[in-house]
């Protein structure tokens, strides 16, 4: 029986795993590796693990319920995603919008930030242009991208809440400016 599972998508699986187990140790650690390790936030440069935290907030999240939330998604749209663009741009993709999302947020927010939000949005964006085609812009690709932007806008206005409006935003925009640029070359 285990011969026949395949592990499809290395990238969106170790990705998955590896946001698994961070969730794992933050139960055992009462949340502290969340804060050490896995959420971005200002501290001073001359720590390493500041570097670390710019990449690392996307395995971290506050709960079973935001981990469930973010990996459906991304179990359903990432492994499609790899297999289009392949796994290294896939890595390159997931590195940036981290880096993006997290030096966003620790120049415009006061709080920790964790979790791989900006990441689900990249993907959703990524995905509205797998059918890109040379100088046309499909309508499903502007409706994704509309209501996507419409949504978060008016959740940023609006909402009182903890969950960084801007840092979706920015994930969707690299995933729209990823699919744009790599269009039908992938």
């Amino acid at each position: 029986m285990l011969k026949r599972i395949h592990y499809n998508s290395p990238v969106i699986l170790t990705l998955t795993f590896l946001s698994f187990g961070v969730l794992v140790l933050s139960n055992l650690t009462n949340k502290v590796s969340d804060y050490l390790l896995f959420s971005v936030y200002r501290s001073d440069p001359k720590d390493i693990l500041f570097y670390f935290r710019l990449f690392g907030h996307v395995l971290g999240h506050v709960n079973w319920e935001h981990f469930i939330n973010n990996y459906l998604l991304i179990l359903v749209i990432g492994p499609v995603m790899e297999e289009k663009y392949g796994s290294k741009k896939m890595i390159q993709m997931i590195l940036i919008t981290a880096l993006i999302t997290g030096i966003l947020n620790i120049l415009v927010s006061n709080y920790a930030l964790l979790g791989a939000s900006g990441i689900v949005f990249m993907l959703i964006l990524l995905s509205s242009f797998v059918n890109l085609q040379k100088g046309k812009i499909p309508l499903t690709t502007l409706l994704v991208a509309f209501i996507f932007f419409a949504r978060e806008i008016e959740n940023a206005v609006f909402s009182v809440d903890n969950i960084s409006q801007l840092t979706h935003i920015a994930g969707g925009v690299c995933g729209g400016i990823f699919g744009f640029v790599s269009g039908n070359k992938a």
